[in-house]
C-alpha cells in the first residue's frame, strides 16, 4: 500500500515522468556530428545555430516550462563512432529524449538501427540520402531537401547553359554512392552523358589520382563534386594546375563557407547548390530573424550550416510545443506530423502522416574570384 501511495505521490508531483529525456526542468537532445576533422565545420555550424535559438527560447521560459539542452558528441564524421554516440545519447546516464541535427550519411546510416529500437524522434538530419527517405521511416524527419533535388537543379543548369557532358568526383562511402546516384538520375532526365567517374576517400585530401582521370585524361564540359570541403578545395586547386577552369558543381553538404575559407582568392567557376535561403539576405524575414537570433547569442558568423541549424531548432521547437506539457515520444512524433505548409517566413516545411520530406527548396549559390559568394 505504501509502494502505491509513493508512487502516486511522484506522479503528482511531477517527478516522475513517462518518457526518458524529460523532466520538470529540462527536455534533453542529442547530436552525434563531426566537431573535430574535415567536416568539422558543418558539425560546429548546425550546433551553433542550433544552440542560438535554443539559447532565445530558454531565455523565454523554455517549452512549456522545461528548457531545452542540446547534447553534442563529437564522432569525426566517423560512422562507427557515431553509432557509439548513438548508443551512449540513447542509453547513457543522461539519456536524451530526441535525436537532432546529425551530420552526414553515413553516420547517420550507422546510427539509424538504433534510433529505430528506440523509437525516439531523429530530427533534421543534414544529409540528402535517399537512405534516411525511402523506405518511409516513421522516427525520421527530413528537412532539407534531397541530393535528388539538388542534382535535378545542378543538371538543369547545365542543360540550359547547353553543357553535355560532365564528370563525377564522389567521396567513396554512403554519401558519395548518394550523390552519384542522384546525378546519374537527373544527367538522364537532362540528357547529359557522365563521361567518368573517381573517388576520395572520406577525411582525405588525396586526390591526384581523381584528377589525371577527370581532367587530363577524359575531360568534360563540368565537374559535378560529392565530398567535403578539405577534399573539395583540393580537388579544384589540382584540377586548375591542369589549366582547368571548371565549372565546379558541389552540392550542399560540401559547406560553402568552409569551402571558400579553403579556396581562398581560387573561387571562380565554383557553383553550390543550397537547401535554405541564404543566411546573408536582408530582406527575407527568416533570414533576418536568424541573424537577430545569432547576434543576440553573441554570435558574429554568419553561415549556411548554422542557417540550417537554426531552421532545424525551430522545427523541433515547433513540435515540442504543440506535443504539450504532457511530453512523449509519440506525442512529438505526432504534433511534426502536424507541420503542413509550415512557413518559417520564406520557408516552408510540409511534413504528414506519410510524408517525411518537409522541404524540396534548392538554389544555386556562386563563388567569384575575390572568395565572395553571391546568389
Amino acid at each position: 500500500m505504501k509502494q502505491w501511495w509513493w508512487a502516486g505521490f511522484l506522479a503528482v508531483s511531477g517527478l516522475v515522468h513517462a518518457e526518458v529525456g524529460v523532466s520538470d526542468t529540462e527536455i534533453l537532445i542529442g547530436q552525434s556530428a563531426a566537431l573535430s576533422g574535415a567536416a568539422a565545420e558543418l558539425g560546429k555550424g548546425v550546433s551553433r545555430g542550433a544552440n542560438a535559438y535554443f539559447e532565445q527560447v530558454n531565455k523565454r521560459g523554455g517549452i512549456n516550462g522545461r528548457k531545452i539542452r542540446l547534447i553534442s558528441l563529437d564522432d569525426g564524421y566517423e560512422p562507427e563512432r557515431a553509432a557509439a554516440n548513438t548508443k551512449k545519447l540513447l542509453e547513457g546516464p543522461q539519456a536524451v529524449f530526441a535525436l537532432f541535427g546529425y551530420v552526414g550519411t553515413p553516420t547517420s546510416n550507422a546510427s539509424l538501427p538504433q534510433i529505430n529500437r528506440s523509437g525516439a524522434p531523429f530530427v533534421a538530419p543534414y544529409t540528402g540520402a535517399e537512405s534516411l527517405r525511402a523506405p518511409f521511416n516513421r522516427n525520421v524527419f527530413n528537412m532539407r531537401a534531397s541530393y535528388g533535388d539538388e542534382a535535378e537543379e545542378i543538371a538543369e543548369s547545365m542543360a540550359k547553359m547547353g553543357m553535355s557532358s560532365i564528370n563525377v568526383l564522389y567521396q567513396d562511402d554512403a554519401y558519395g554512392a548518394a550523390g552519384l546516384k542522384a546525378m546519374q538520375d537527373a544527367a538522364a532526365k537532362y540528357k547529359l552523358t557522365i563521361n567518368a567517374t573517381a573517388t576520395v576517400k572520406r577525411n582525405s585530401v588525396d586526390v591526384a589520382r581523381a584528377a589525371d582521370e577527370l581532367i587530363s585524361k577524359k575531360p568534360a564540359n563540368a565537374i559535378f563534386i560529392v565530398s567535403t570541403y578539405k577534399s573539395s578545395a583540393a580537388f579544384i586547386s589540382a584540377a586548375r594546375s591542369r589549366n582547368s577552369i571548371g565549372p565546379f558543381y558541389n552540392v550542399s553538404f560540401v559547406g560553402t563557407e568552409a569551402l571558400v575559407n579553403e579556396l581562398k582568392q581560387d573561387g571562380s567557376g565554383v557553383i553550390v547548390s543550397q537547401v535554405v535561403p541564404s543566411p546573408y539576405s536582408a530582406v527575407k524575414p527568416v533570414a533576418i530573424d536568424y541573424q537577430k537570433t545569432m547576434k543576440a547569442a553573441g554570435i558574429d558568423a554568419i553561415d549556411y550550416p548554422s542557417m540550417e541549424g537554426y531552421l532545424a531548432a525551430r522545427v523541433l521547437v515547433e513540435g515540442l510545443k504543440r506535443a504539450g506539457r504532457d511530453l512523449s515520444r509519440d506525442k512529438l512524433i505526432g504534433s511534426l506530423e502536424s507541420l503542413g505548409n509550415y512557413d518559417l517566413g520564406g520557408f516552408r516545411v510540409n511534413f504528414s502522416s506519410r510524408n517525411r520530406s518537409g522541404s524540396s527548396f534548392v538554389d544555386l549559390t556562386i563563388l567569384d574570384g575575390s572568395g565572395k559568394i553571391r546568389s
